[in-house]
């Protein structure tokens, strides 16, 4: 496997102590992120309606499941593990004998390999898809700095390599836009049902 980002993670992976332990853990989790979840959903139905937010709902979801599905593939894990069994697993950084060593690790609760980043690839995804139907410029400097914490945070607890966040960002795009695309076709559907 590739080793060109080893270097960047180190420098974006250091020991911030416990408080940053706990603040990038919390990040990283979903808990903190559901006010966030129950505001896009309120804003989407309050624009277009139960009916059509209902719609919305469905196509982010499918644009989260299908990028987290995807980024499976590459790491053997989830219902299509076995798709792609010749693809090259990659370690993540807490278990990457070239950089285990030097990395800092809060704690080791998460599986061996890290390639594709399947946080990044939902949450770019829900970025793509809640920004282009919101079309707010407050809303998206919201998205995007979600977007970067979550994605920092997981080098910062040396669960991604830089690369497997970039990759992830770009099944998060492709899934995200394609979602959104379709449910502006399956949009228009209930929009004439609901008039």
């Amino acid at each position: 496997m590739y080793t060109f980002d080893h270097d960047l993670f180190l420098f974006l992976n250091f020991d911030g102590g416990k408080a940053m332990d706990f603040i990038m853990e919390t990040i990283s989790g979903t808990l903190m992120w559901i006010p966030l979840y129950l505001f896009i959903f309120a804003f989407v139905w309050y624009k277009f309606g139960w009916q059509r937010a209902l719609a919305f709902v469905v196509c982010l979801a499918l644009a989260i499941g299908l990028s987290d599905i995807i980024c499976g593939i590459f790491k053997h894990s989830g219902p299509l593990k076995h798709l792609w069994e010749s693809f090259p697993v990659r370690h993540r950084p807490m278990f990457d004998s070239a950089v285990r060593d030097l990395a800092h690790v809060p704690s080791y609760g998460h599986g061996a390999y890290g390639t594709v980043s399947a946080h990044a690839a939902t949450t770019v995804a829900l970025a793509w898809f809640s920004a282009l139907t919101i079309r707010q410029k407050w809303y998206n400097w919201v998205i995007a700095v979600a977007v970067i914490l979550i994605c920092y945070s997981r080098i910062y607890l040396a669960c991604h390599f830089p690369m497997d966040i970039l990759l992830g960002a770009i099944v998060g795009t492709v899934c995200g836009l394609s979602m959104f695309f379709l449910w502006k076709k399956f949009d228009r559907v209930v929009e004439k049902l609901v008039k």
